[in-house]
């Protein structure tokens, strides 16, 4: 299975995935982000672009190595990526689908003052390309992606708490 957990920048994915990765057995972290980084690599580098994910390879290369993952390991990924493009997150969540993984996509939301915060706050210059992707996250989730996904709001909760409300949904289904 694959626990998807998507948002904005400063909606907490990165830190909720590894205390979700600690409340559920046999499970494991994989960062898809780790895949665009390798495609930014490739020397000469491949067209310009200011996100990895419009290149064409880094959609089906997440599928393929979280189902060679999960071939070899079993059990369960936790993959926080920030997913806001619909027709990229079909991809993905139908080519894994044609591999049978079961995926349970939460989405991570926080209102706009709280992410602008948040973002402000992780370090000592805010970070444009994260400031970048607020309009885009709230225009996703007007339009599509609170409705393909489990919305856990996160304004006014720790992650420890948002860990726990994910890892039991996840293991409640389970079960």
């Amino acid at each position: 299975m694959i626990v998807w957990i998507n948002g904005t920048h400063g909606a907490g994915k990165t830190t909720t995935s590894a205390l979700v990765q600690q409340l559920i057995p046999d499970s494991r972290v994989f960062d898809a982000e780790k895949v665009g980084e390798t495609l930014m690599d490739i020397k000469p580098g491949l067209p310009e672009t200011d996100n990895f994910q419009h290149w064409p390879p880094w959609r089906p290369l997440v599928v393929e190595t979280a189902r060679r993952v999960l071939d070899y390991t079993g059990g369960t990924l936790v993959i926080p990526m920030t997913v806001l493009v619909e027709p990229y997150w079909r991809e993905i969540s139908t080519g894994l689908a044609q591999h049978a993984i079961p995926v349970r996509h939460f989405v991570l939301h926080a209102d706009q003052a709280t992410l602008r915060s948040r973002i402000a706050g992780a370090s000592p210059v805010p970070s444009p390309f994260r400031l970048k992707y607020l309009a885009a996250y709230a225009e996703a989730a007007r339009t599509w992606l609170h409705s393909e996904a489990e919305v856990v709001d996160t304004t006014h909760r720790t992650p420890a708490e948002v860990a726990r409300q994910i890892a039991g949904e996840v293991q409640r289904v389970r079960k």
